[in-house]
C-alpha cells in the first residue's frame, strides 16, 4: 500500500484551511508562523480550523527559543520570588532562559501576551494565574506550546496540566495544630473567595473545628487577599470583639505578618496573649519575631515540577493527557503558638 506523502498531505490541509477561512495560503502560513500582520478576527477563524483539522507544526522542538515563559497574575509578593526561583533552576540545568511577564492582576493573560509568545516560540509557558482563554489555549496548541498552571485561582479545566499543593490538609493542620494546644476560640483570615486555594484551606479549617467539636462563628471569619495590609485590618476587627480570639489561622504568612502588626498596636504579646499560624513558609517566617509557625507550601518544589512537566509535554510526540501534580504540604512549628493563658 502506499503512504502518503506527509509534504503533500500538509499542503492539502493548508489548502483546505485556507478555503474554508477564506483567506490565502500565506495568510494562513503566517498565522502558524506566529507573524503580527494578520488581522485579529482573521487569525481567530484560522487558530479555530487549525484546531479543528488537528494540525501541529511539524519538527516543533527545533525551531523552539531557548526559552521557557513565566506569567504571574501579579509580581508583588516574596511569594512569587519562591516561584521564580524553582523556575530558574529548571532552566538552567536545561541551557534555558526564563522570560517572565505579568498580567497586571487579570486572572488570565491579555491576547497580545499570547502572541508575544506565540512569536517568541518558547519551550513550555509556566503560567501562576488561572488559565487562558480558549482562544488563546488555540494559539499556542497550533504552534505545539505547553503550558502548565502553578496553584490555580480557580478550576483550570480538566485538560489543562497543573501544579499544586495540599491545601484542604494544610488548613486541617494548621487549625488542629490550635485546637490541640487547648485554644477554642479560633479565627481565620482566609484569602480571596474566587481563588481555589483560599476556599480549600478554610475548608480545612471548618473541618479541624468539626473534628474537635468546635463550632464555626462566622463572627470570627473574615476574608483577606493574601497580603500583609488585610491580614491588618481583617485582625485589627477580630482582635477587637469583645470575645476574641485566642488563637488565628492567617491564611498566608503575609496575613500573618498583618496580624503581628495589628497585635502589636493593641498591646497584645504572641504568643501569650494571641497564637498566629500562616501558611507557604516564606523565608520571613523565621527571621520574624516571635518566629512563625506556618504550614509549610513547597512553592520551590513546586515551580520546579511544573518546569519540568512543560518541558516534558514539549518533548512528547503525542498530545498528553492532563496532569494534576499536587505536593504535600507540612506544619512547621516556632514560636507563634503557645497554649492559650489561663
Amino acid at each position: 500500500m502506499t503512504r502518503p506523502n506527509p509534504a503533500v498531505a500538509q499542503s492539502a490541509t493548508l489548502a483546505e484551511i485556507a478555503r474554508e477561512a477564506g483567506v490565502s495560503a500565506p495568510t494562513v502560513s503566517k498565522v502558524l508562523n506566529g507573524r503580527a500582520d494578520v488581522a485579529p478576527s482573521t487569525r481567530t477563524r484560522v487558530e479555530e480550523l487549525l484546531r479543528n483539522h488537528g494540525y501541529r507544526r511539524r519538527r516543533a522542538e527545533a525551531s523552539r527559543s531557548p526559552l521557557i515563559d513565566l506569567v504571574f497574575h501579579e509580581l508583588e509578593s516574596a511569594w512569587a520570588m519562591e516561584v521564580i526561583r524553582g523556575v530558574e533552576n529548571v532552566a538552567r540545568d536545561e541551557g534555558l532562559s526564563v522570560v517572565l511577564s505579568e498580567s497586571a492582576g487579570r486572572l488570565t493573560p491579555g491576547r497580545t501576551w499570547a502572541d508575544q509568545v506565540a512569536a517568541r516560540r518558547p519551550h513550555g509557558v509556566v503560567l501562576v494565574l488561572n488559565g487562558l482563554d480558549e482562544s488563546q489555549r488555540a494559539l499556542l496548541t497550533s504552534r505545539s506550546i505547553p503550558f502548565v498552571v502553578v496553584d490555580p485561582a480557580g478550576d483550570p479545566g480538566d485538560d489543562v496540566p497543573s501544579v499544586g499543593a495540599t491545601n484542604w490538609q494544610g488548613g486541617l493542620a494548621a487549625t488542629r495544630h490550635l485546637a490541640d494546644l487547648g485554644h477554642r476560640r479560633i479565627g481565620v483570615i482566609s484569602g480571596p473567595s474566587r481563588m481555589m486555594c483560599s476556599r480549600a484551606r478554610l475548608d480545612g479549617y471548618r473541618a479541624a473545628l468539626d473534628t474537635a467539636g468546635l463550632p464555626v462563628d462566622p463572627a470570627l471569619v473574615r476574608t483577606g487577599d493574601f497580603h500583609h495590609d488585610s491580614g491588618y485590618r481583617a485582625g485589627l476587627e477580630l482582635l477587637k470583639l469583645p470575645d476574641r480570639p485566642t488563637a488565628v489561622f492567617a491564611g498566608n504568612d503575609l496575613q500573618a505578618l498583618g496580624l503581628y502588626e495589628a497585635a502589636r498596636e493593641l498591646g497584645l504579646r504572641v504568643p501569650e496573649d494571641l497564637s498566629i499560624v500562616g501558611f507557604d513558609d516564606l523565608p520571613v517566617a523565621r527571621w520574624v519575631g516571635p518566629p512563625l509557625t506556618t504550614v509549610r507550601q513547597p512553592l520551590t518544589e513546586m515551580a520546579e515540577a511544573a518546569a519540568r512537566l512543560v518541558l516534558d509535554l514539549g518533548r512528547s510526540e503525542r498530545p498528553s493527557t492532563a496532569t494534576r501534580v499536587e505536593l504535600a504540604t507540612s506544619l512547621v512549628v516556632r514560636s507563634s503558638t503557645a497554649p492559650p493563658s489561663a
